[in-house]
């Protein structure tokens, strides 16, 4: 092997080694900035006289900061979007709650099953696989956290995976072939 190979070599192993470095860590930082903002009480949820979470904007915002209105059938969510690989890996694992009118979307980019786990969940969610052009063509109902480390994934092909409040699909009336209406 020449040497101009074997410097190129070592610095692809080199650039490949930085990545998987940085991703790590991005994923390790933000993990500790989540867990160390519940532990202080940043995200405690208000509880109503009738026993229900009471979420104001400002409160949801504190963990979904940057979203997009989207439609689910025909239902307005804000989605929390997921398109690189560490915000895909986060996902909503410790995550302290997830407001009714909040999904998370992840963007994939390639069709596959797209497998979720319920690893470090805090509650129970429907999950929602789709095409590019956005239709519905899988859903998984109430998945808990305590089906870890069991997956879900899709049959068919999907380019999207929406994770939503458990019980959001059956009150919505969302179903197989629904659009996912995206801005």
């Amino acid at each position: 092997m020449k040497t101009a190979e074997r410097i190129v070599m070592i610095l692809i192993l080199f650039i490949l080694l930085g990545g998987a470095a940085w991703l790590y860590f991005a994923v390790q930082y933000e993990e500790k900035e989540v867990l160390e903002a519940v532990s202080r009480g940043d995200y405690e949820i208000p509880i109503g006289d009738d026993g229900e979470n009471i979420v104001t904007k400002d409160e949801w915002e504190s963990v979904y900061p940057y979203t997009v209105p989207i439609f689910i059938g025909q239902t307005l969510v804000n989605a929390s979007i997921a398109d690189d690989l560490p915000e895909r890996i986060q996902g909503l694992s410790k995550t302290p709650f997830l407001p009714e009118d909040v999904a998370k979307l992840f963007v994939f980019g390639v069709y596959g099953e797209h497998s979720i786990w319920m690893k470090d969940m805090n509650y129970s969610i429907d999950i929602i696989w789709a095409t590019e052009e956005g239709e519905i063509v899988h859903i998984e109902e109430n998945i808990s956290p305590e089906t870890f480390p069991k997956s879900f994934a899709s049959p068919v092909p999907a380019w999207y995976v929406l994770e939503v409040n458990a019980g959001f699909v059956s009150k919505n009336k969302i179903s197989i072939s629904d659009k996912i209406q995206l801005p």
